[in-house]
């Protein structure tokens, strides 16, 4: 049918589609998604996403940060307070995390921005260590790309996020994971244009599919999930630790059986990190990774695996 057909060029001033809003990918219903055939036979693909964050204690003027992630005593600056608990993720939630990630075998993806990797190069380095995944993931979490920049800022902020990658990493991250998850209408094309493979910031899917074509270049769209993202559910919605490892459980469990999917988890130091949270983590993950037919694995192989697939 016509209305399935991916359009070739990005959105500009087209005719919308039924059942959508824009144009970079095709309407596709649970129907019509094929069930990914995953290596050695496994049901799903199982990823885990950590965000790796440089806040600033005084952003710049004219900035767009997320409006949800501020003190309980208000919305001003310097904030201590709020600064210094994002910096206890760097500093001790980490490393606990990491911990757990290790006793359970998961290599980490993970979201560097450009400033965290300018102000934590030992965290880069133990992760490049593990051989994480890395994804281009901004540059400061108090700065979002938004309508307020022009085609040519918002090239140049994609450049310098893959470019701060690449000279940590030692590769081109072929993943592009946006502040807070945030486009605007124009990204994916500059993405593509900039050579990104994949992105983690649409939310409309359990399994992976195509935006584009850009220029002749697609981009695999990967799940983000955020229904159990840790600081979705346990920071902004106040869901507790032991209800959020359920959930994740829980989803994990009906996303198996159904197979042929992706199940992402995103996790923030600061927050999964935490001293009464991390034995939640380790609950979640001895139930979810305790099934068999699981394709453990990171966002740069199952993006790899799906695109030769769709």
């Amino acid at each position: 049918m016509a209305e399935h057909i991916p359009a070739k060029t990005p959105p500009v001033g087209e005719q919308r589609r039924p059942g959508m809003d824009h144009l970079h990918s095709a309407f596709r219903t649970l129907t019509e998604a094929p069930r990914f055939a995953w290596p050695d036979g496994a049901r799903i693909a199982f990823t885990v996403t950590l965000m790796l964050d440089y806040w600033e204690v005084s952003p710049p003027e004219g900035v767009s940060r997320d409006p949800r992630i501020v003190s309980p005593l208000g919305n001003f600056f310097p904030d201590w307070l709020t600064w210094s608990q994002r910096e206890y993720g760097a500093r001790v939630g980490i490393f606990r995390v990491l911990d757990v990630l290790d006793r359970f075998g998961v290599t980490p993806s993970v979201a560097l921005g450009a400033a965290a990797v300018k102000r934590y190069p030992e965290l880069v380095d133990e992760l490049v260590r593990r051989n994480a995944c890395f994804l281009a993931h901004g540059t400061y979490a108090t700065q979002r790309i938004t309508s307020r920049m022009n085609e040519a800022e918002e090239r140049a902020f994609i450049v310098e996020s893959r470019d701060a990658v690449r000279s940590a990493a030692g590769d081109a991250p072929l993943g592009w994971c946006g502040q807070d998850f945030n486009e605007s209408d124009r990204t994916p094309t500059l993405l593509a244009e900039a050579g990104f493979s994949y992105t983690t910031d649409w939310a409309n899917d359990d399994r992976p599919y195509l935006l584009g074509p850009y220029h002749g270049r697609s981009l695999v769209a990967l799940p983000p999930q955020p229904e159990w993202n840790d600081l979705e559910c346990m920071w902004l919605r106040r869901v507790s630790p032991s209800v959020w490892a359920d959930n994740v459980a829980e989803g994990f469990a009906f996303l198996h059986d159904e197979g042929g999917g992706s199940f992402n988890l995103t996790l923030h130091p600061w927050i999964a990190g935490q001293a009464h949270r991390i034995r939640w983590l380790r609950e979640a993950l001895s139930r979810v990774l305790g099934r068999g037919a699981i394709w453990n694995t990171t966002t740069d192989e199952v993006a790899r695996v799906a695109r030769d697939q769709l």
